[in-house]
């Protein structure tokens, strides 16, 4: 007994060394298998994007007569734009508006709404609360596309199709945004805090507004940036509701002059166009994405120091 306790210790002791070595040959192969994984993700996520803008300096005929992954023979990025801002008498900068009318109310409104939600749903006690929460989690598992035929006969019925509210108005509900913002709330949110307010005589209305919004603000922008996104890459649900290409959100627009480019209209010119204003339309997320990054630092600083 005692040399098998003892054979124990000195394996434990070889693993506890091995962890706090950072030479050791087990932490070698850890890292090296997730810097492999790492560098895989990142080639995953950036490799469309370096062929994107690598394919916004071609002209057709270098499009499909050189490497994908490697500039053509000329350098036609200012031809494309220019090509891209005035064609059609530069309807994709209508386009790139409408896309961000849409996106951000939706966002903004979708966040705001399920934020106050899911902090009701943590914080409030009530009859039904966990029915509520229930059918949240089984809107969650519903496609989007089985809603849109439905979708479009409530709006139809109420005149609304080929408006900006037939994009806009479905777009403020985001099941997943609730359940995302309940859970983060049940921590964010401490009860004690809420009861020190009420006892200073501040409001519900005026807790949440103050006091709860702040303490919730990185799941606030993580919601916000998801709706972002999605209402910006929204194809299928403007395709059905919208008539007039005025209100075209990019992602319809940018579809219709590649299925004019395909069926060969006149269309060979369009294809680095449809790439130039596909390149151009990611822009603004990144710029979204770098600017409200620094919300989630703060809220993970903000958390680190109450803990």
């Amino acid at each position: 007994m005692t040399a098998l306790k003892e054979e124990q210790s000195t394996q434990m002791n070889r693993t506890r060394v091995a962890r706090r070595n950072p030479s050791s040959p087990q932490r070698k192969q850890r890292s090296t298998l997730i810097t492999v994984f790492l560098w895989i993700s990142v080639l995953y996520f950036v490799l469309p994007l370096l062929w994107l803008f690598v394919s916004t300096t071609k002209n057709n005929s270098d499009l499909f007569g050189t490497f994908g992954l490697w500039f053509g023979r000329s350098f036609e990025l200012f031809n494309n734009v220019g090509n891209l801002v005035s064609f059609q008498d530069g309807v994709f900068w209508q386009w790139m508006l409408n896309t961000v009318l849409y996106a951000s109310v939706s966002a903004i409104g979708a966040a705001l709404l399920s934020t106050a939600c899911g902090y009701a749903l943590a914080k409030y006690q009530f009859r039904g609360n966990s029915a509520v929460f229930a059918i949240i989690l089984g809107a969650i598992m519903v496609p989007l596309t089985a809603l849109a035929l439905p979708t479009y006969l409530v709006f139809a019925a109420g005149n609304l199709t080929d408006t900006p509210w037939a994009i806009i108005l479905p777009s403020l509900v985001s099941p997943y945004g609730v359940y995302l913002m309940k859970v983060y709330a049940a921590d964010a949110v401490d009860d004690s805090l809420l009861e020190a307010a009420r006892i200073d005589g501040s409001g519900e209305m005026r807790t949440f507004a103050t006091i709860s919004m702040r303490l919730m603000a990185p799941g606030f922008v993580t919601v916000l940036l998801f709706q972002l996104v999605a209402t910006w890459n929204n194809y299928f649900l403007p395709l059905i509701m919208l008539n007039t290409p005025n209100l075209y959100p990019v992602t319809v627009g940018l579809a219709q002059w590649q299925a004019n480019a395909s069926a060969g209209g006149g269309a060979q010119v369009l294809f680095s166009t449809v790439l130039t204003g596909a390149m151009v339309s990611v822009i603004p997320l990144i710029v979204a994405f770098l600017f409200l990054q620094r919300f989630w630092v703060s809220g993970l600083a903000t958390g680190g120091v109450k803990g």
